[in-house]
């Protein structure tokens, strides 16, 4: 059973009135006061009903976007297409940054949840949906991005990169390569599981060996890349897929450094987390799966006004699409 305002005020010894100014800073609560009901609502897990507290206060016009890096280009653009939609809507944008801690994610929810944003976007980096669920109070508004769950409680807005890495794998192999190395994610993220699985299939479909040494997993982060790549070329691989963007955008200087030349010494499918000209200078040497970020985050924000505006809103898992560009300009159909 849910904690309440009630079991908060009795083991803070403080009313419920209290409890509910510390909370929204409604009325001056003397620092001492206000740490005691903190840790009460540590203690408790308490999370504020969200409907009645927005029945109170009526809306604030700003929405929490928790993403898990905030230096990945990436997340960048989704925040930078969703600020310029929900602005223009007359919503302001706060950001909370993860660093794909789960601790850090449970506390940022905690904070935007007890009255300083009228809706969130989650980019979540939890292992568990229900330690999330957990987190978030009844009939808040909430969209996820990117990552996703099985279940489907909330609605989602997310990339499907399966058909693009099935087509990669199975256009490698039609060149003859046999040991494709496999760089991804953190192991707990849907995006990472999808991307393996395409991989797996895709393997199994051409004939490939199975060999699960040549599918090694980062941490999302790019220094986490030269490692995995180090270990792939002394297993022997003949092409790699890096299924990660910013893990990907350091594995050219990588290759370039131990002199190894890439479509001449070494077949790479590279994710591109952003279409922009940066990645111009290698465009003819990697086959590249372009994700619709600039579109993920226009929608997300759709999304969550929808949420906000219309509480009662049907659930919508919104999936796009991403695009797979084989090196020498060949464009996807």
């Amino acid at each position: 059973m849910k904690a309440t305002i009630s079991d908060v005020a009795r083991l803070a010894g403080v009313s419920t009135a209290t409890v509910s100014h510390t909370i929204n800073s409604t009325r001056y609560v003397s620092g001492e006061t206000k740490e005691k009901v903190y840790q009460a609502i540590r203690q408790l897990g308490y999370t504020p009903d969200a409907s009645a507290r927005s029945f109170r206060t009526g809306k604030k016009k700003t929405i929490g976007f928790i993403v898990p890096d905030i230096s990945n280009k990436f997340f960048g653009t989704i925040i930078e297409s969703a600020e310029n939609y929900l602005s223009a809507q007359g919503y302001h944008l706060i950001i909370a940054n993860t660093k794909e801690s789960m601790d850090r994610e449970e506390t940022n929810l905690r904070l935007l949840t007890a009255g300083l944003v009228d809706g969130l976007l989650i980019a979540s980096t939890m292992d568990d949906f229900a330690r999330l669920d957990g987190l978030i109070p009844a009939g808040f508004p909430v969209v996820l991005v990117d990552r996703t769950f099985e279940s489907q409680k909330y609605s989602s807005v997310s990339v499907s990169n399966f058909q693009p890495i099935y087509r990669s794998v199975c256009r490698l192999a039609a060149q003859g390569k046999r040991r494709i190395g496999v760089i991804g994610g953190l192991r707990r993220l849907s995006t990472t599981q999808e991307r393996i699985a395409a991989c797996r299939t895709a393997m199994a479909d051409c004939g490939l060996p199975q060999d699960e040494d040549l599918i090694l997993y980062g941490d999302s982060m790019e220094d986490s890349a030269p490692p995995c790549l180090e270990r792939l070329l002394e297993r022997g691989c003949d092409a790699i897929l890096v299924c990660q963007g910013l893990m990907a955008s350091v594995t050219i200087a990588y290759l370039r450094g131990k002199g190894i030349r890439p479509r001449k010494d070494l077949e790479l499918v590279s994710f591109v987390d952003y279409d922009t000209r940066a990645y111009e200078f290698y465009y003819d040497q990697v086959d590249r799966i372009v994700q619709p970020v600039e579109e993920l985050g226009r929608v997300a924000g759709e999304q969550i006004l929808l949420r906000v505006e219309k509480p009662d809103a049907p659930v919508v898992e919104r999936v796009l699409t991403s695009e797979y560009r084989p090196c020498g300009g060949e464009e996807d159909a």
